[in-house]
């Protein structure tokens, strides 16, 4: 199971304003009985999302203009909150392969690195003309480079930050440690025989 070095990601984006967008607002604790986390993207901002009984409510992830987009932009400090992993699952799992915002919760953004989700930081002001421009023209592509630390759309450039060790980790396609131990199983098996109390 080799990990793909993952140096861009593109694509359409949706802007969901707002800071300290908490855990508990991307996934409510009641969708996290699953045994696995397949089909968790449909609760993806459920109660911001959903009237009671289902029916949309307005919000930018039900706008059929950013139907498809695959690069989610917000505000500060977001993922705070309780640290499930459930919800950058709930972020995958609906279909968006990047997070651009002012800055994020450390456990969340762990999270989402070790599902190859790059979560690059911008300021307020660059954050705040990306989803201007967005809103403007949802066709419009936006490329998060992990490599150079920028976000791309039309003509516009804006430098990000993001932590040294998961850019690296990205790039290097050393993102999931827990593949790595799967992939490293026959060595593992070796080492443990060497060791002999195990």
């Amino acid at each position: 199971m080799a990990l793909e070095s993952i140096k861009q990601v593109r694509g359409r984006a949706v802007h969901v304003p707002g800071d300290d967008i908490d855990t508990d607002r991307i996934i409510p604790a009641r969708f996290m009985k699953c045994v696995t986390f397949d089909g968790l993207g449909e609760y993806l901002f459920y109660d911001v999302r959903k009237n009671e009984y289902g029916s949309d409510k307005a919000h930018p992830l039900n706008d059929p203009r950013h139907k498809g987009a695959t690069i989610l932009i917000s505000g500060a400090n977001f993922g705070c909150g309780s640290s499930r992993e459930h919800a950058p699952q709930a972020i995958y799992r609906y279909g968006f392969r990047g997070i651009i915002a002012e800055n994020f919760a450390e456990i969340f953004f762990g999270n989402c690195t070790t599902l190859g989700i790059p979560c690059i930081a911008l300021s307020r002001e660059d954050r705040l003309a990306l989803g201007a421009l967005v809103e403007d023209n949802p066709e419009i592509e936006v490329t998060i480079d992990v490599e150079n630390l920028e976000v791309r759309a039309g003509d516009k450039v804006f430098k990000g930050r993001m932590r040294e060790a998961a850019q690296k980790a990205l790039i290097s396609a050393r993102w999931d440690p827990i593949g790595e131990l799967l992939d490293a199983r026959e060595l593992v098996a070796k080492k443990a025989a060497e060791l002999g109390y195990v």
